[in-house]
């Protein structure tokens, strides 16, 4: 049982974390709170981290339903998820960001940025929300959930402590560095992407009868 447990769990945190990306959200929270106390700073960390958690846990829970309601099949899903994941990995390769420049400065004149732009779409993205939903259907018992539930937290975890420590890795790595880490864990994200959609596309071609 804790095998299983585990294995869902870390199978939902290998294909969650590079497409959530905690460690591209650097450079854009720290540019949008650069004129910001550290203790707001901090708070803001704690509430981009809970919704993000929120997002992804609600979706994991509810895509079962989601996908019956709008009746939708895995195949399908799959295809979808691959484009959107396919079009964020182009970006994160090109060194375009994930949010517009007017979405940036927006969020530069608000206050509370931590649901919009930081939790959506930056970190739990469609791309992401699509790979929880894809998820929740491979889901047969409640330690699958459990599991996956636990490991969601466990990315927002990861996502606290960029958003809290990152600062020196930001110095530490430059503008080059987290360009090119980006652009290497964009090439990853993309084969990731090409294997969703070849996936769903097998998955919609008629089985041959043994």
């Amino acid at each position: 049982m804790l095998q299983s447990l585990i294995s869902f769990g870390v199978g939902t945190l290998a294909a969650l974390f590079p497409i959530a990306n905690p460690v591209g959200a650097i450079p854009i929270f720290y540019s949008l709170t650069a004129t910001d106390s550290p203790r707001y700073r901090l708070k803001q960390a704690q509430k981009t981290t809970f919704n993000v958690v929120l997002v992804l846990a609600v979706f994991f829970l509810a895509g079962k339903l989601i996908l019956n309601f709008f009746g939708l099949s895995l195949p399908v899903l799959r295809i979808a998820g691959g484009l959107i994941v396919g079009h964020t990995a182009w970006e994160m390769v090109t060194a375009r960001q994930r949010i517009t420049a007017s979405e940036h400065k927006a969020a530069a004149d608000q206050e509370d940025i931590s649901f919009t732009p930081m939790a959506v779409p930056m970190v739990s993205g469609p791309g992401a929300i699509g790979v929880v939903i894809g998820l929740s259907t491979q889901a047969t018992q409640w330690r699958d959930y459990v599991g996956c539930v636990l490991e969601v937290a466990g990315l927002g975890i990861v996502l606290y402590l960029c958003l809290r420590l990152g600062e020196p890795l930001i110095e530490w790595l430059g503008e080059t560095g987290m360009g090119a880490f980006n652009r290497i864990l964009g090439f990853l994200i993309l084969a990731i992407a090409v294997q969703l959609i070849a996936d769903g596309v097998l998955g919609l071609l008629p089985t041959s009868a043994p």
